[in-house]
């Protein structure tokens, strides 16, 4: 009661000296207290949080007691190119009242120490950096969940913001094994490591670089460089050389002795479809994020979480980023002298046939079930139409709307320019990845292959995509069904007169399956 007592004080005395930008919101309020500090960039700071948030449908008051969080942090400016803007972004830390660590579960999301809140300005949209890591989740992926909130600095109004996960390792974020300190020997040492392809501003962890490009730069996250045993640091450096090594052998592709022994080809494929659908000026080479399980967990390196989207879709202009055609992977031929560089990794891996046609199989499977433009379009309306009064008050505390802003592709007058922009590039870059992603979406069956792949097919199936039941028409043949690895999985009789069967496909996992029957395939969905 009395941190709430406190915080009512300073609401009061806030109201006072406030331009009354923000009085009310049907978003999330936060109001922070530095007590006449300023927040620092190299060093942390006390300060109190308070959250308003009443019940789904009920506005939120500057006058209503704070009830979502009320308590002090430690709080710092976070980012590197992005302090150049005047509106921040920070970091900050639940504390108890001798300055240790606590959880806090914020606005819904699970409890943890470690928050960034994070100020679009550049983008100004409000919402690419949401979109990406909805889009990642959508597809199977943790990603930081985000929500939307307007703050409230010492009396000031800030703008409209967005409270993110912080990437660690934990139960409910990075879900692999804890790495301690003690963890030295044998498979505990295997695993637990999130590191990154990043520059080297705006962290203060250590870095090394690829043993095949010196201008690839890598950073241990979580565990950081200070919180790791030597043993350990050589341990993630070796096995990433041990990767690249695979990846320019002759034998690159061998299911067994290739690079798939230490990479998780699936989520390199994902990470890939998302980095370039954003045409991501930083993609593949800054804030580029990786995670390694112990051995006993599958310890391939996998790609991900998605993190800074900000200056994607279109919201660049230069590196022909903004341009709705050409690859991201090779950013190292378009701006040649740039650094970080993009690793050799993605040119090499579209050198697999393989790789090439699981990428296809993926592309095609997501581009019915997300990654298509109405579907994107019904999020954006959804997430702009709920912050459209958030909106107007950020833009009328940072007003530049019609104005460039560094590195603006596109300056729109209004936010409904940004926005119908952000949708348009979208729309056309789809369509190019469409038309040019390579490979093919046939498979290897484990079984000896029918004849016919596609071709002329008598087979008729609907509805396709299917959820429940689908209906094959024109088979006196058995079916079998197949997933994208090849495997069967599942075998099903018919007897000479049946030219129609129903089969119930509600148990399958969403994605893309292959129906064999005599000689043909055909290919179908399950939403």
């Amino acid at each position: 009661m009395k941190g709430i007592f406190c915080f009512l004080i300073f609401v009061f005395v806030m109201r006072l000296s406030t331009a009354q930008i923000l009085t009310s919101s049907n978003l999330p309020i936060m109001i922070i207290n530095t007590y006449g500090n300023s927040i620092a960039d190299d060093y942390r700071i006390v300060a109190g949080i308070g959250i308003i948030n009443n019940a789904p449908g009920v506005r939120n008051y500057l006058t209503d007691p704070v009830n979502d969080f009320d308590g002090q942090v430690t709080i710092e400016i976070r980012g590197s190119t992005s302090q150049q803007y005047p509106k921040l972004s920070y970091a900050f830390t639940p504390v108890d009242s001798i300055g240790n660590k606590i959880d806090a579960a914020l606005l819904g999301l699970p409890a943890e120490s470690d928050w960034v809140l994070y100020a679009p300005y550049s983008d100004k949209s409000l919402i690419r950096n949401t979109l990406a890591f909805y889009l990642a989740r959508q597809i199977g992926h943790y990603t930081s969940r985000t929500r939307f909130v307007e703050v409230m600095l010492n009396g000031n109004y800030l703008g409209n913001y967005e409270l993110l996960e912080k990437i660690k390792v934990d139960p409910a974020r990075v879900d692999i094994s804890e790495l301690s300190p003690a963890d030295t020997t044998g498979d505990q040492l295997t695993g637990g490591y999130i590191f990154k392809v990043d520059k080297t501003t705006g962290s203060g962890d250590s870095i090394w670089y690829s043993d095949y490009d010196s201008l690839v730069f890598f950073q241990y996250h979580d565990p950081d460089d200070s919180s790791m045993a030597q043993v350990q640091r050589d341990y993630i450096r070796n096995y990433v050389y041990q990767f690249e090594t695979a990846l320019l052998s002759s034998g690159f592709a061998d299911v067994d002795t290739g690079y798939r022994k230490y990479a998780d080809a699936s989520s390199f494929i994902d990470f890939f479809l998302l980095q370039e659908m954003g045409h991501t000026v930083d993609g593949y080479r800054s804030s580029c994020f990786l995670h390694k399980d112990k051995d006993s967990h599958d310890g391939r390196i996998k790609m991900g979480p998605m993190w800074d989207f900000n200056v994607s879709y279109g919201n660049i202009n230069y590196c022909s980023a903004y341009d709705t055609v050409g690859w991201q992977y090779q950013f190292n031929n378009v701006c040649n002298g740039y650094y970080p560089r993009v690793p050799f990794w993605w040119t090499r891996l579209l050198e697999d046939t393989t790789f090439q046609n699981q990428l296809r199989c993926r592309w095609d499977e997501l581009q019915i079930r997300v990654l298509n433009i109405d579907t994107i379009n019904r999020w954006i309306d959804s997430v702009t139409t709920i912050l459209d009064e958030s909106q107007q008050r950020n833009f009328q505390q940072w007003p530049i709307l019609g104005v460039y802003v560094n590195w603006n592709y596109y300056v729109g007058a209004t936010y409904e320019d940004e926005v119908s922009y952000l949708k348009t590039w979208i729309a056309d870059r789809l369509v190019w990845m469409d038309n040019n992603i390579p490979g093919n979406c046939i498979i290897i069956p484990t079984v000896e292959p029918p004849a016919t792949l596609f071709a002329n097919s008598g087979l008729s199936l609907s509805p396709n995509p299917a959820s429940d039941v689908l209906t094959i028409e024109n088979t006196t043949a058995d079916l079998k069904i197949f997933n994208l690895l090849g495997e069967e999985i599942l075998l099903k009789k018919i007897f000479a007169d049946g030219a129609r069967t129903a089969i119930d496909v509600s148990s399958f996992a969403s994605g893309i399956y292959f129906i064999h029957a005599g000689n043909e395939v055909v290919k179908f969905m399950k939403k």
